[in-house]
């Protein structure tokens, strides 16, 4: 069975973890443009994303009309309940899924997922129930290693390369 969706944190997995605000007030995120490439490319292999998020962020909804994301759920404090939610909506099963995240407001995604994957900078806590650990830090292309993983276990490569040909 394939993976046909991916479930995404957003700070310290998209991004870096830090938050900074404007003089103003403003929230500042910074997003890796190699996530961004690989979260569009998942979706035009017919595949589905979601972010599921513990905080509310306008740059966090840009970004996701940005890549393409149809899922999108901000200021969620229970992910288990939106998951499974969103799993009857697209007529899925948890082992149809993997998650990345990076602290223990993800643990139960990480746990229930198919495949669960921590940026290389998570919490120790949810490093040992994690599928892998990533090479790199949240923020800093571990949602590119992730899908280029998934890309390489459903045998997806050629496909993946030929969308940018």
């Amino acid at each position: 069975m394939s993976i046909e969706l991916i479930v995404l944190d957003v700070d310290g997995t998209m991004t870096d973890g830090k938050i900074g605000y404007t003089q103003n007030g403003d929230e500042i995120k910074s997003f890796c443009v190699k996530d961004g490439l690989g979260i569009s490319s998942w979706i035009r292999l017919g595949k589905s994303v979601a972010i599921i998020t513990g905080r509310e962020s306008k740059i966090v909804e840009k970004r996701a009309k940005e890549l393409g994301i149809k899922h999108l759920y901000q200021g969620v404090h229970n992910k288990k309940k939106v998951l499974e939610e969103l799993l009857n909506k697209l007529n899925l099963t948890i082992d149809r899924v993997a998650s990345i995240g990076d602290d223990l407001n993800d643990f139960y995604i990480l746990n229930a997922s198919k495949l669960s994957f921590v940026p290389n900078n998570s919490s120790s806590y949810v490093k040992k129930i994690a599928s892998i650990i990533l090479s790199k830090n949240g923020g800093d292309g571990a949602v590119r290693e992730m899908i280029e993983y998934l890309i390489n276990l459903e045998n997806l490569k050629e496909d993946y390369l030929k969308l940018w040909h």
